[in-house]
């Protein structure tokens, strides 16, 4: 499969969007919402996102070091690599918004107990722009020459359009996963708490 990679790079920078828009609705919430867990062994909206941010923290710094290297023209058309293709097929939600396989968080991507919600949130948003304008900065470059190492071994890389598809599918599968836990604890939490709760 071949993807036009201006049209590639736009799609990703709608998903980006929608993400934001969605994060930024979060921000009305009470930090207790955020905070609270629907069961002892599911993770709060606050330790959702800090996983997040462990992941962004070193997918943006990467992304933006190889762009700020690149002295690559862009390429018309992406063919995505197969681990990058299997990467993202295994975190992108179906098109019914259901997740095929749940996966357990490698240890160093674990959040805390008790994450600062409102910290997180904040940190959160500001990565997504940042991904956002290395979206745009994309597009003058080439998304298959440029590599970058994933987070859990400097020795495997993946090319920048597959990393960029990996990385906005891993926080779309995480999306729904608030979405399902502010359901869930919705009915753990005094009603004066959950107004204005995302639907």
């Amino acid at each position: 499969m071949k993807y036009n990679s201006n049209a590639l790079l736009e799609t990703l920078q709608a998903d980006t969007r929608q993400i934001i828009l969605t994060a930024n609705q979060l921000l009305q919430l009470p930090p207790a919402v955020l905070q609270q867990q629907a069961a002892p062994d599911k993770w709060s909206v606050a330790q959702v996102l800090e996983h997040l941010n462990i992941y962004s923290r070193h997918y943006i710094i990467a992304i933006e070091q190889k762009l700020h290297l690149n002295q690559s023209g862009p390429n018309v058309s992406f063919s995505p690599g197969w681990l990058g293709n299997y990467f993202t097929k295994l975190m992108k939600p179906k098109e019914d918004n259901s997740i095929a396989k749940k996966m357990k968080a490698q240890k160093n991507a674990s959040p805390s107990t008790q994450p600062d919600a409102a910290e997180m949130l904040q940190e959160f948003i500001q990565q997504q722009h940042q991904l956002l304008n290395l979206l745009q900065i994309a597009k003058s470059a080439n998304l298959e020459y440029i590599r970058i190492p994933i987070s859990l071994s400097k020795l495997i890389s993946l090319k920048l359009g597959d990393t960029f598809r990996f990385f906005i599918a891993h926080e779309q599968r995480h999306f729904l996963q608030i979405q399902h836990t502010l359901t869930a604890s919705a009915q753990l939490i005094p009603e004066k708490q959950t107004q204005g709760n995302v639907r």
